[in-house]
């Protein structure tokens, strides 16, 4: 079997190789320091997530959105999208970014100009000193060498940063829960379509073109989120495991999102979240004009807030009802 590896955290461009997919757990103590925070634990079976349903048109259409990070070694027990699978036609997922090892080493030397700083220059000739005093702060609480990441551009190295704050207190952004509702619908024989979304090119000519003023803002957000961030995520995976849509409406988005969101409002052409977003839309605007049922399997932080897709498509006469 040809080994692949996944894009860790899409709108960043890097590529790591992921390990499995688990969904019950208890949240460790947001205030304790690094050095004496435990990884999060498996505490027995919860509720799981809720499915928003979609009608209005000839289909019936139910969403599961998922989050990340999610705790590491997590167990889910999926009962609810294991009934759902029991009566749908069909599940539309994302078109996972995959790489063979062999092409992945090959970008990421042939484009190493997209990782690194050019001219030799290091972090702390390009970073504000007020914000890169705050990144070393942080990379030495996490017990990281001073000259760790100096070399990468600002962008990644504020990714590797979030990467090692999310390890120490037991939180991965590599698990993915569409692969569990993937092999759930094999074992059900449930048709599966993959929604083909932006790839790895695409993601690199994203770090091609991005304005120097927008990675700066997206590296200041992934700080922030290392320094006091962290917590709100660990309480994003607990209330999605506890089906507690309320908490998670109340609960800010992840880093990757905010980023997103910054990118957007930079005037960049088209960026790969917008077009995400407008290729969810516009496949479940085509499934619900269709016929039968229908799983979608939605990033949540595209679903929930003003302008997400949930809202979109209650604009556009559809009926949404909540988990």
């Amino acid at each position: 079997m040809r080994r692949s590896v996944r894009c860790l955290r899409g709108s960043l461009g890097l590529c790591l190789v992921l390990g499995g997919v688990p969904s019950a757990w208890s949240v460790a103590d947001p205030g304790a320091s690094p050095a004496d925070l435990p990884p999060l634990i498996v505490s027995g079976e919860r509720t799981g997530p809720g499915l928003w349903q979609v009608s209005g048109g000839g289909a019936r259409l139910w969403i599961l959105g998922t989050v990340s990070p999610l705790p590491v070694g997590m167990t889910w027990r999926a009962r609810e999208v294991t009934q759902v699978l029991g009566a749908v036609d069909s599940v539309i997922l994302a078109k996972p970014v995959e790489l063979s090892v062999p092409r992945a080493f090959w970008m990421l030397i042939a484009e190493r100009d997209l990782l690194l700083l050019p001219h030799g220059e290091r972090l702390r000739d390009v970073l504000p000193p007020d914000l890169y005093a705050r990144f070393a702060a942080q990379r030495a609480q996490f017990g990281e060498s001073r000259d760790q990441w100096e070399r990468y551009r600002p962008i990644i190295a504020g990714a590797l940063l979030e990467e090692r704050a999310l390890a120490v207190r037991g939180l991965s952004d590599r698990l993915d829960v569409s692969l569990a509702v993937r092999r759930l619908a094999r074992e059900k024989h449930v048709s599966i379509t993959e929604l083909q979304t932006p790839g790895a090119s695409d993601l690199l000519r994203g770090l091609r073109s991005l304005p120097a003023a927008a990675e700066r803002a997206c590296f200041t957000t992934l700080v922030e989120t290392v320094e006091t961030g962290v917590p709100a995520l660990a309480a994003r995976a607990d209330a999605w495991a506890g089906g507690d849509v309320a908490r998670l409406r109340s609960l800010p988005p992840s880093s990757m999102t905010a980023c997103a969101t910054t990118l957007d409002g930079e005037g960049a052409a088209v960026t790969p979240w917008r077009r995400t977003e407008d290729a969810w839309l516009t496949a479940l605007e085509a499934r619900l004009q269709g016929a039968g049922a229908v799983l979608a399997v939605i990033d949540l932080d595209m679903l929930l807030g003003a302008h997400g897709l949930l809202q979109d498509l209650s604009d556009f006469g559809y009926r949404v009802q909540e988990p």
